[in-house]
This record gives C-alpha cells, structure tokens and sequence, in this order.
C-alpha cells in the first residue's frame, strides 16, 4: 500500500484518528485531518498534519480518505468523497492492509456482536498468552488496532464495532465470530437488517466461522456470509455434536478442533473456570475457545487462560455482600439483551433498571427473567416505560421508583433495592439502559452504584457516619 507522497485525509480528530495520523505521517503521506470539533483537533497539534477544521469536501489532491468509525456514511464530507470517487475506508482496513505487509503478517481472530465482545476478547487474549502467544486485545476495547498492528504483535485478539466494519472491505480473518445480534445502533445503520448485515460481513472472508448455534443472528449470518471453503464451528450449551464445542455435565467441551470429531471430544476447562459467572458467558467462554483453537492453542491453555481471565470493570462484578444479600455491578448493561443475561445467571433478584432505552422494548427481557425477580427499582428517564412492562409481565413484583429530583439517585436506588431483598437475593444493577441521562457514562453509574453499596455496608456495619 504506497502512502510515501499520498494525498490522504483523516476524517475525526479522536483516539481513532490521533492513531490514524501518527500511522499515516510516520509512513510519509501528506496528511490532512479535519473535524468540526476544533478544539480536539488542536489536541494533533505537532503530528505533523494539516489541520482544517469542519471540511464539508476532501481537499484538492486527495488519494484515499480515512474515516474514524463513528462518522456516518451520509456525513456531507463522505459523500462528496464517495461522489469523487474516492476510497474511504477506517482505521481497522487500514490496519489490515498495513499488516498484510510485514514479513509474517499478524493473525487476526475477531468478534463482534451486540453484547459480549469485550469480555470474549478479554478472554481470548488470556487464552492465547496463556499458551505463550505474542497477543494482545485490541480495536474497540480502547488499544487501537492499527496501534497493535504498528507494535508488532503476533497474534491480535480484535473487538470490531458494527461501524469499524461498516468501513472495512478487505479484512480477512483467521477466525471470527458474530456473538449475537439485538436491536442497538439502528439511527447509524438505519435498520436492524442494515446493522446485522454490518455485523455478518466480518465472515466474508475468513477462514473459520464460528457461530452460536443457540443464538438466531449469529446462525444466520453464519449461513449467508460464510465463504465458500471456510471451516464452520458452532458452540452450544448444551451436548455439541460433531464439529462444535459445548457443555457436557460441567465441563467445555471441544468436538471440531479433534481429529475424529465423531467419536472423540476433548476437555477444555470446566464450568469453575468462567467468570463473570452466567450463561452468556459460558457461551462467550466457548466462543473464545473456539477462535483460539483455529489458531491451534492446546486445551490446557484454554482453561489456564479462563481461570486468570480478570472481568472488565463494571461487567458483572461484586461489589458486596451486605446481610446475606449480594450486589453486582452490571453497569455496562446498557440494551435489554445485555440485561437478560445478567439476570438470568442469578436465581433471586432485586433489579435496578432504567435511564435511555433509545425506543428498544424490554417487553422481552421483563417476560423472560419475570419468576426471578424479588423486586424492581427504577430510575432515569425511561423508568416508566420499563415499570409499564413489568406491570404487564410481572404484576405481582414490588416496584419502586426513585424520584427524579434526589440529589443522589443510586443511593437512593441501592437503599430501595435493599429494602426488598432479603438474605440469599442478589441486588444486580443492569440498566438495559443508556446512561446519559444521568450519568457521564456507564462507568460513572457503576462507580455511583459501589459507592453506595459500600455506604451501606458500613452504615449496616455501625460504622458509616
């Protein structure tokens, strides 16, 4: 890919595009990067670029322009780059291509999906050092790819957004996987089949699909992006059949990466060895194993790498234990479909939910987890919405709401949820829910949630002040 003298613009001015810039100016292209943010594009100050801010057309000259992932395609800028005929691609093909050149190229193994994609990575990446692998996660877990791919490393553990793959047309995976779809980033891709079929194109040029057998998208995408020639494996949770790994009594189970996936099978970890605890992500256990083992990891490092996988912050994590009540910060929850699987890994539960639904229903969630539930608090501005559904699905659950105007909602939100547990419930915070609305981000709601545990333990303890 000759970039010495090339024309390029950088469209964004952000994490993505800092390390688009330093890629691409370190490599000798002409480089012009604009936003319409000005004060972040003085932040590139010194990379050696021309920076022009809120650029509606590329600039005379320009040979290729490379677009941070959330911009849209009808941005003014892209269009007229794609009515000049211009090639826009992101920082992931980019990466790709850049990688494609070295010597030994890196391998890639990538997942996508709605929910589950960093701790599947977190996890793949454990998986794959625990088997002395040069690996690193990276993409949209905040390591940018292309910083990955510019470090060197061996084999690359990549979460990719719907919109990193939107922009990329020639990535080419050892393996990959589509965890599962439900209804998230529909105004970007402006419809749930544009946003899937987003998702599915990571397969179109890999050489193992890996897909969820029990999970509807992740079948489908399977079937109808799959090249011709890549090897299929599918993943369960329950008995695998010949060709899929999956759950027998409580162990991991591999029957596609064996030599007769007939008659044998071969023990991978066991069910102790997963955490964050819950089906979902058993199921994301198995499909990091399964991208590991195209890469041909021994199952001996599949369970080394799930026992000292460490949880992100704020998925699915303990905060406490407070009279025999345990409380799990699941901030990170933000659509109902992240939700439903935090809830179902509990048997009694004292929900608290709420904030931006961003017009999903919960209908679903509310009906599938209905004979778990112990009580429900609800905050944010959706609250009602979700108090609606569960007076529809689960009418005989208390519910208590947590008035707009406390100055400390999740105080006020841990303190109700307590109130309606009693000893042996978990109190799970998992919004399904956006948290703008309140908070800066979903980190400062799970940071405001074990606060308040914390606070109440130690007022339950006497020693609070």
């Amino acid at each position: 890919m000759k970039l010495a003298g090339t024309r390029v613009l950088v469209a964004g001015a952000g994490v993505t595009g800092r390390s688009v810039t330093e890629a691409l100016t370190e490599l000798g292209a002409d480089v012009t990067v604009t936003d319409g943010n000005a004060q972040r594009l003085a932040e590139l100050d010194g990379l050696g670029a021309t920076l022009e801010p809120g650029l509606d057309a590329p600039p005379e000259g320009t040979r290729l322009v490379v677009t941070s992932p959330g911009w849209r395609p009808t941005a003014p800028l892209l269009q007229a780059a794609a009515e000049a005929g211009l090639e826009v691609i992101g920082d992931v093909e980019l990466a790709w291509r850049l990688g494609q050149e070295r010597e030994r190229p890196p391998v890639w193994l990538v997942v996508t999906g709605t929910n589950g994609k960093t701790t599947t990575v977190g996890m793949l990446e454990s998986v794959l050092r625990a088997a002395g692998a040069d690996a690193v996660a990276c993409g949209n877990v905040g390591f940018a790819v292309l910083d990955a791919v510019r470090a060197g490393h061996d084999v690359l553990a990549v979460e990719l957004s719907s919109f990193q793959l939107h922009w990329s047309d020639t990535l080419a995976p050892r393996a990959s996987v589509v965890l599962n779809v439900a209804e998230d980033h529909l105004d970007w891709h402006g419809g749930l089949d544009a946003y899937a079929a987003a998702k599915g194109s990571v397969h179109a040029r890999s050489a193992t699909v890996v897909h969820n057998v029990g999970e509807e998208w992740s079948q489908r995408l399977a079937d109808e992006y799959a090249p011709e020639g890549a090897r299929r494996v599918g993943f369960r949770l329950d008995t695998p059949r010949p060709g899929e790994l999956g759950i027998v009594e409580d162990l991991l189970v591999d029957r596609a990466y064996v030599g007769d996936p007939v008659q044998g099978a071969e023990e991978l970890a066991t069910l102790a060895d997963v955490r964050p605890i819950g089906p979902h992500n058993v199921a994301n256990a198995l499909a990091a194993a399964a991208l590991a083992r195209a890469h041909g990891v021994p199952s001996a490092a599949v369970a080394e790498g799930l026992r000292t996988f460490t949880p992100g912050a704020h998925r699915a994590v303990v905060a406490g234990e407070i009279d025999g009540v345990r409380y799990v910060n699941d901030s990170k929850a933000t659509n109902p479909h992240a939700a439903t699987g935090s809830l179902l890994a509990q048997d009694g539960v004292v929900w608290i939910a709420g904030g931006q639904l961003k017009g999903a229903s919960v209908d679903e969630l509310v009906h599938g987890v209905a004979a778990r539930l112990r009580g429900v608090v609800l905050l944010g501005v959706d609250a009602d919405v979700i108090g609606a559904a569960v007076a529809r699905h689960a009418p005989d659950v208390p519910v208590t709401r947590v008035d707009p105007g406390d100055h400390e909602p999740m105080t006020s939100a841990v303190n109700a949820a307590h109130a309606l547990a009693t000893a042996g419930d978990t109190v799970v915070l998992a919004p399904a829910a956006a948290s703008l609305d309140m908070f800066r981000d979903y980190a400062a709601r799970g940071e405001a949630f074990t606060t308040a545990v914390d606070v109440l333990r130690r007022e339950r303890l006497g020693d609070g002040d």
